[in-house]
């Protein structure tokens, strides 16, 4: 099968729009990143263009950025994963808890890994062998991990009283090049990756395919459940990482109830992407630009109005709604192109046979008469 058969989905303007058509539909969002950190740094020149802002702000939310990523990788394929939100939750549990209980912390790093794997590989196997709508088999998936980690815990908060956690575990978290924290650093060449994987390699075509139409995807040979488990166990790998990180970043501890809050933004990071860079479908550089607007936006409304708790379930709620909506109306407008009929193109009507002129072809009147 050529890859050549598998067009993109994407809704870039044609070639002869404006260019100011092309630069709002394709970086409108990056724009709008740049207009949101002049005004926040105009307002709060002295806390939030500064490098220490930067640093609080990539090392707090590179957690945030993980999960984005992992939550854009089913996007791909055309489902939504709801059980990572409680995934990080449960790993940064297990994550200290196995530590506590003398397990190596590279064994413990493997065994989160292998844990998110098998989430995703259940996911998976929900959704294509029992044939359960995504977002319903993950959001139940998501209750069971939910219990199990307030069953491990007991609803209470873990501390590492003792100092049994090894130093090199908190090191994940606290390394940096240069003035760039590494947890962040981490992101970002997890998102490059994605980025190449999804756009210049086959199982990226394959899985954009998958997602615009399943159907189609089998007629044209790809085996679609295959990259739908791919899909769902990459996934809750990088959900294993960053609860990794997590655990690593709060030092000595775990609670309970942490992982849920992470699962708007970051399915809000998810949905932004598919805004910009390739408008109309998810891709790995747009879910960085969905990142850098929550972030900013969320830490620049902060400072300008501190102690007001509402205003980050509401940035990302509005957020998420403007995504969700600007997503829909560009999948609409694909599906409509899709669809529309194709003109005829009118043939030129057949012409009339020459006639011949010649004294023997003509027949007078007299002759036919006769």
């Amino acid at each position: 099968m050529s890859d050549t058969s598998l067009k993109s989905t994407a809704l870039e303007p044609p070639a002869s729009a404006p260019w100011y058509r092309k630069f709002l539909t394709i970086y409108g969002m990056v724009a709008l990143t740049v207009v949101l950190f002049v005004i926040f740094a105009i307002a709060r020149p002295t806390t939030f263009p500064t490098l220490t802002n930067f640093q609080v702000l990539a090392s707090g939310n590179a957690t945030l950025f993980i999960l984005a990523l992992a939550a854009t990788i089913p996007m791909v394929a055309g489902k939504i994963d709801l059980s990572f939100g409680y995934g990080v939750g449960l790993w940064q549990v297990m994550a200290l808890q196995w530590q506590l209980q003398g397990l190596d912390y590279r064994i413990v790093i493997v065994l989160v890994l292998l844990g998110g794997a098998v989430v995703g590989f259940l996911n998976a196997l929900l959704i294509e062998a029992a044939r359960v709508d995504a977002f319903i088999a993950t959001l139940a998936t998501g209750q069971v991990i939910f219990a199990i980690t307030y069953w491990v815990t007991g609803g209470r908060q873990i501390t590492d009283a003792g100092g049994r956690r090894a130093a090199a575990f908190d090191q994940l978290a606290n390394w940096s090049l240069g003035p760039v924290p590494g947890p962040f650093i981490i992101g970002l060449l997890i998102a490059v990756a994605l980025w190449l994987v999804l756009d210049y390699l086959p199982v990226g075509r394959y899985l954009y395919a998958i997602g615009a139409n399943p159907r189609a995807a089998e007629l044209t040979g790809i085996k679609r459940r295959r990259f739908i488990f791919g899909a769902m166990i990459a996934s809750g790998m990088l959900t294993g990482l960053a609860g990794i990180l997590l655990s690593a970043r709060q030092g000595g501890v775990a609670q309970s109830n942490i992982g849920p809050e992470y699962l708007l933004p970051a399915l809000t990071a998810a949905f932004l992407g598919s805004t910009t860079i390739r408008p109309g479908r998810v891709n790995a550089l747009g879910t960085i630009i969905g990142v850098f607007i929550a972030t900013i936006g969320i830490s620049g409304l902060m400072q300008l109005l501190p102690g007001q708790f509402y205003l980050e379930p509401l940035f990302n709620g509005l957020t998420l709604v403007a995504a969700i909506t600007i997503a829909s109306l560009a999948s609409r407008r694909r599906i409509a192109k899709a669809n529309a009929p194709v003109t005829p193109v009118a043939a030129d009507p057949p012409s009339a046979p020459p006639v011949d002129q010649s004294p023997s072809a003509v027949e007078t009147p007299a002759r036919a008469s006769s």
